[in-house]
């Protein structure tokens, strides 16, 4: 995720934190001493990043569940509106998703029992209520925001953990692009309630609502791409009219080239058409600025680009684009030549021609898409 610094690693997976969530955690501090203090600004602040440590805690939930499934768990970030693990792939299975769910909220119940247990908080509603104030003992506020992070979480509005575990049951009957459709509707109406209250309360509410909007909206995308791609041969979705770069030339030759096309990523090939990277034009862009423009293509390229067989199927691409996080996948032929590109933008504007088809309508091996 942009705009964050890794902090260092637990069991494998990079904690980051997002420079948002630095200037929140400045303002809880200058917020609180205002109103009493420097020791209020030191407890609020302290409050604040246990609070953010059970946080951290109830995604390593998620995290470990999906490793138990064969799921790679790069990086979790945080920010101020909470934690983000980002897994490489999300399971399918509804058994397998309904685990990974859970997993973080009873994280959540696991650590409000503890602090009840070997603490005696109080977790009744009047500090439930009153989980913001200083007056209310930090044992019982901290018991009061895990319970509330266990209610808040498992509201059925995607990508909530809620939705998640409701698209898995849904998943059962309905299958998981449909039950992504509806569950991702509901985390849509939701994020407009979210905006709606913030407008008129608690404005952190808005970016929720923002927040929850935008990722619904984009997993209902990410499934229907996939549903899109599942049995299309990749060779009927490949680009393979495009211009190439080699690996000696200067920055201000592949700028000329940049000029001269349309095209967003560019692909490097040695003597033999063999891919040995990817120059995108935000790299040409920034090297320029950075290294000048007779430095070498080579310099600045992204090497280990993920390759496959013009036989293969374009899911397999899709799915390789996203757990790789590389600009694009080369597609070689039986002698390991490049004859074609999948990226991104390519799979984008597929959907957008499969979403566009009237009823009955083929273009390739797309029909029209199916809505809720």
């Amino acid at each position: 995720m942009t705009w964050s610094v890794n902090i260092g690693s637990i069991a494998g997976t990079a904690v980051r934190i997002h420079v948002t969530f630095v200037l929140f955690l400045v303002w809880i501090f200058a917020a609180s001493w205002t109103q009493g203090g420097i020791d209020a600004a030191w407890s609020g602040l302290v409050f604040m990043l246990l609070v953010f440590a059970c946080v951290l805690a109830h995604e390593f939930g998620h995290i470990f569940a999906a490793r138990t499934f064969g799921v790679a768990t790069p990086d979790v970030t945080l920010l101020p509106i909470g934690g983000v693990a980002r897994l490489e792939r999300i399971p399918e299975a509804p058994g397998e998703e309904f685990l990974v769910a859970v997993a973080g909220p009873m994280v959540n119940v696991v650590i409000a029992a503890l602090l009840i247990v070997l603490f005696g908080a109080d977790p009744s509603v009047r500090n439930l209520a009153a989980m913001e104030s200083s007056a209310t003992a930090m044992v019982d506020r901290l018991a009061a925001v895990n319970i509330f992070l266990v209610l808040f979480n498992m509201i059925p509005a995607f990508p909530m953990d809620g939705g998640r575990v409701l698209r898995a049951l849904l998943a059962i009957k309905l299958g998981h692009v449909r039950a992504t459709e509806i569950a991702a509707w509901i985390g849509q109406a939701a994020a407009f309630v979210f905006g709606f209250i913030g407008l008129f309360g608690n404005p952190l509410l808005i970016f929720i609502a923002i927040f929850v909007y935008l990722a619904a909206s984009s997993e209902a995308q990410l499934v229907a791409i996939r549903a899109m791609s599942r049995d299309v041969p990749v060779s009927a979705a490949m680009i393979t009219e495009f211009a190439t770069l080699a690996p000696d030339e200067p920055i201000e030759a592949a700028i000329e080239t940049l000029l001269r096309t349309s095209q967003q990523e560019f692909p490097v090939v040695d003597g033999q058409r063999r891919l040995v990277g990817v120059l995108s034009r935000a790299d040409m862009i920034r090297a320029l600025k950075q290294v000048g423009p007779h430095a070498a293509v080579a310099d600045v390229m992204t090497v280990d680009v993920p390759l496959m067989s013009h036989r293969g199927r374009l899911e397999h691409a899709f799915r390789t684009l996203q757990e790789k996080q590389k600009p694009a996948v080369g597609i070689v032929d039986a002698a390991g030549r490049l004859v074609g590109l999948v990226t991104s933008e390519t799979i984008g504007e597929m959907l957008m021609v499969r979403e566009a088809l009237p009823r009955d309508a083929r273009v390739g091996p797309w029909g029209p898409a199916t809505g809720i």
